[in-house]
């Protein structure tokens, strides 16, 4: 197969099953009702990766939250604790009945009501968690007040339906090609320590490959390329422009998280040159080492590249012509 193909194939087994995602749907939709329910008045909104279309297998957590009218709130008012308090009232109270050992958690939380369902949504896993913020309205208009419970304001700006609409209308300009590569750009980040958070790769991601359909190869590359200039130049903006900057997770530096994806956009290129010069098994070897797990080693092993001596330029000419304007998601 083409590395095309191995790719489609290898982003197909990452992809949350029809089950998994109709069942994480159907939780977090008991949650919202609920919460609507306890809070009259009060807009839901879905964010993470079920809502953006890009969660992988196994599926272990879903993020909603609802924005509430309560009066005297908010940084000049009282802190986020005692609406929390009062969600996991309603939580527990809802869905206590059909989840015997569920767990609703405030306590040592900074942003969101931990739920633990005590029953797995994918076979084999320990359990089923969720996210549940409890925000408000932006005195600006732009953007909401979410909880940050360990500040003495107790609130903190951020976007999150902002967010929501920025990735799902990426997907859409694309074909689905954002949201397919943002799940093999999470494997690669689980593989290669951690260097960024799946947020910060979806931030990244909006400002060079959500114009567009691409191949996945393209997007890969052009993705990895782009996010090294921009975390060697330092750290990712909030694409909805209300919150600063993202954080890296950590213990990781600007310098490491570069370095890391200095490498593989550049083991991407090189698999790209070698697949075009018709040296499969090298271009398979290349990616294998970018996407361990999703791209299977070639029958030559290591030994066998070594021996090859093929060294490669940093990219090729059609890819270097495909990159897109810097911060495609500012002029949306």
């Amino acid at each position: 197969m083409s590395l095309q193909e191995q790719l489609d194939e290898g982003r197909r087994n990452l992809e949350v099953t029809l089950e998994e995602l109709h069942e994480a749907r159907r939780r977090r939709t008991l949650l919202i009702n609920a919460l609507l329910k306890k809070f009259p008045g009060a807009r839901a909104f879905i964010n993470g990766s079920v809502a953006h279309g890009d969660a992988n297998t196994p599926l272990t957590d879903v993020d909603c939250g609802v924005v509430v009218q309560e009066e005297g709130y908010g940084p000049d008012g009282d802190g986020p604790l005692a609406l929390m308090e009062s969600a996991r009232e309603a939580i527990k109270a809802d869905l206590g009945d059909e989840f015997p050992n569920l767990v609703v958690t405030i306590k040592g939380q900074k942003r969101a009501v931990l739920v633990r369902f005590g029953a797995p949504v994918t076979p084999g896993q320990i359990d089923f968690t969720a996210d549940v913020i409890l925000a408000l309205d932006h005195p600006s208009g732009t953007g909401l007040l979410i909880p940050n419970t360990r500040t003495d304001a107790g609130w903190d700006r951020a976007h999150p339906e902002r967010h929501t609409e920025l990735v799902l209308a990426a997907s859409d300009a694309t074909d689905n090609v954002f949201a397919r590569t943002v799940r093999l750009l999470k494997h690669w980040r689980q593989h290669h320590g951690n260097p960024l958070c799946s947020w910060n790769i979806k931030a990244l991601a909006l400002g060079c490959i959500a114009d567009k359909p691409r191949t996945l190869l393209d997007a890969l590359y052009v993705f990895f390329e782009y996010a090294a200039d921009e975390i060697d130049a330092g750290l990712t903006d909030d694409p909805a422009g209300v919150a600063g900057t993202i954080k890296l997770p950590k213990g990781m530096t600007r310098e490491g998280a570069a370095q890391r994806l200095r490498e593989a956009r550049d083991k991407v290129a090189e698999a790209i040159g070698h697949e075009e010069a018709g040296r499969p098994a090298l271009a398979q070897h290349a990616l294998h080492s970018v996407l361990p797990g999703v791209i299977a080693d070639s029958t030559e092993d290591a030994q066998m590249v070594e021996q090859a001596g093929v060294v490669l330029g940093p990219a090729s000419a059609t890819l270097v012509a495909a990159r897109t304007p810097v911060r495609a998601w500012a002029s949306r």
